[in-house]
């Protein structure tokens, strides 16, 4: 969970890089942002960006917001759908309706970034506790994706649950909203944008993450960002990311 602030009267339009969790950022500022995505459909204020968007901006001035990022096994549960989400930017209101617009009264009335992180946290701990839990098998193969940073089979992940591959399949893109090989290869790509970020070059990133050559890593990130792996290292979110985030959100459990 961060909160950000950017009191300028300049206009922004940044590209929203694919992230393995679904993003909820709730709009506090006087001027709501706006979210585009490839399909011309444009969302304003509060929005949910669902798993490996495509195409999405974001733009606006004198922003401020509260944005949160779910592990797709929680946001199950907290947003009530998954598989609706994949690819896809809703509006806050159209998942949690009245108790959107309550949350977000809340969140503005507060005094400081504490107070609005608790606001946040009980309203997400609330929704989480009246929400259906996924299943564990579909959990467990999240995690395993995750903490073997997309480097996963899925024949061997199925067998590691006891499902075929075929059942797998079906209940994991219908409960988190990708088939488990795009989400092990999202995990995988979240991985590599952050060490371009960091100043690796693309050749050590690609030999180093798994990826068969450096046109491989070139094609992956073309096809999860939609722009060159030079554009991935500078894109402004990566950056702050290590301040604003103090560890992936995607690693939470449950």
């Amino acid at each position: 969970m961060a909160g950000f602030s950017a009191r300028t009267t300049e206009f922004f339009d940044l590209s929203v890089i694919p992230y393995p969790a679904v993003t909820v950022a709730v709009s506090l500022g006087d001027e709501p942002f706006t979210v585009d995505d490839s399909n011309g459909r444009q969302q304003n204020g509060s929005v949910v960006v669902g798993l490996v968007p495509s195409g999405v901006r974001g733009r606006g001035r004198d922003i401020e917001c509260l944005q949160v990022r779910l592990s797709p096994v929680i946001a199950h549960a907290v947003l009530g759908v998954s598989s609706e989400l994949g690819g896809t930017v809703v509006s806050l209101d159209d998942l949690w309706g009245r108790d959107a617009a309550r949350t977000q009264e809340q969140l503005r009335a507060a005094r400081s970034w504490d107070d609005r992180f608790a606001i946040a946290e009980a309203a997400l701990v609330r929704r989480h506790e009246a929400g259906r839990a996924i299943e564990p098998e579909v959990a467990f193969v999240w995690r395993q994706m995750v903490t073997n940073l997309g480097g996963v089979r899925v024949e061997r992940l199925a067998a590691e649950v006891g499902w075929s591959r075929k059942r797998l399949w079906s209940r994991f893109r219908a409960q988190i909203g990708l088939n488990p090989k795009r989400a092990a290869q999202l995990v995988r790509f979240d991985h590599a944008a952050h060490r371009l970020a960091a100043g690796h070059s693309a050749a050590r990133v690609a030999a180093e993450i798994g990826y068969v050559d450096q046109s491989h890593l070139h094609r992956d990130v073309m096809a999860f960002a939609g722009v060159t792996p030079t554009a991935v290292a500078a894109a402004p979110w990566l950056a702050v990311d290590d301040v604003a985030w103090a560890a992936p959100e995607y690693l939470s459990k449950s």
